[in-house]
């Protein structure tokens, strides 16, 4: 008996059971379309060349900023380095300025005690030489001290110059145009005194005598080479009243007028019942000689100038 094969040519040309849903079959095994897949791939190969133009651009600002990160941080590092040498020397420095200056003072005190001690050595000589005279000739050499009624006579710059307004050298040429006085302006007050009838000048503590200089250094005057500051009071020995009287009508004192009320330069004026003047630098003489007799001869000459 025979037995009946199954029939295979239906089976093998049956359709899929899926065969219905072939979009979704193509989806599933196809998830990411091959263009897709292929500029993938070349973005892999590419690197950065293939990430988006503002993406890029990011990542060059971040770079920068970093940069600048590293070049700030470098700097700092160098200027913490720098300071304490810096530091070092500007404390060097004002050591030695605060040392020069302290040496200063003490030859200055060491100038001025040897002063006094030549000046009260000339006191004594004038003393026991000088027999009746002896009083007579310190006040005229200027190495004592005086007091008596004269006059008390300030001057200024004009405000101007205090405040900026006048600059330049005390000795400088031409008329005083700048609101500051000058070493020329002080000699001729001083000199305007001398020919009213002052019998002894002093100007801010320094006085003058037959040797005394006025000269100019820069922005200072300067009294027998010591300089000194403004406002400048200039005290003289005499009849108080009249020495006032007679040089406002000098040539001097109408000068001094000028540079008031044209110039600006501040002046006061005061008789005064009783002034002190100190005693002058000791007095060096080098070739000048007393000639035998001549004190004696003649009387005492008070006048004075100073050039």
């Amino acid at each position: 008996m025979s037995q009946q094969r199954p029939d295979r040519s239906n089976t093998a040309h049956a359709p899929r059971p899926d065969a219905s849903m072939s979009l979704l079959t193509n989806v599933m095994d196809h998830s990411l379309d091959d263009g897709y897949a292929e500029a993938a791939a070349r973005r892999s190969e590419a690197g950065l060349r293939g990430l988006p133009r503002t993406l890029r651009a990011k990542l060059g600002l971040a770079a920068g900023l970093v940069l600048a990160a590293v070049v700030v941080t470098v700097g700092a590092a160098q200027a913490r380095i720098s300071a304490p040498t810096l530091a070092k020397e500007r404390e060097e420095l004002i050591h030695r300025i605060e040392r020069g200056t302290t040496e200063a003072d003490e030859v200055q005190k060491h100038v001025d005690t040897l002063r006094e001690d030549v000046g009260s050595m000339q006191r004594e000589a004038l003393t026991k030489h000088g027999g009746d005279r002896a009083e007579l000739l310190a006040l005229l050499a200027g190495s004592t001290q005086v007091t008596g009624p004269g006059v008390k006579l300030v001057v200024d710059d004009a405000k101007e110059a205090h405040s900026g307004g006048g600059d330049g050298p005390r000795g400088s040429s031409g008329f005083s145009d700048t609101g500051r006085l000058r070493d020329r302006d002080m000699q001729r007050v001083v000199n305007g005194l001398w020919e009213s009838g002052a019998e002894a000048v002093s100007v801010n503590g320094q006085r003058l005598t037959s040797l005394s200089a006025i000269r100019a250094a820069g922005d200072a005057i300067l009294v027998d080479n010591k300089p000194l500051a403004p406002p400048y009071t200039v005290l003289a020995v005499g009849d108080g009243q009249r020495l006032s009287d007679a040089f406002h009508k000098s040539a001097d004192g109408q000068y001094l007028h000028v540079l008031q009320k044209d110039y600006g330069i501040r002046t006061k004026i005061s008789a005064e019942s009783e002034v002190r003047l100190p005693p002058a630098p000791s007095l060096i003489v080098r070739t000048a000689q007393p000639k035998a007799g001549a004190a004696r001869a003649g009387g005492a000459d008070t006048g004075k100038g100073t050039s």
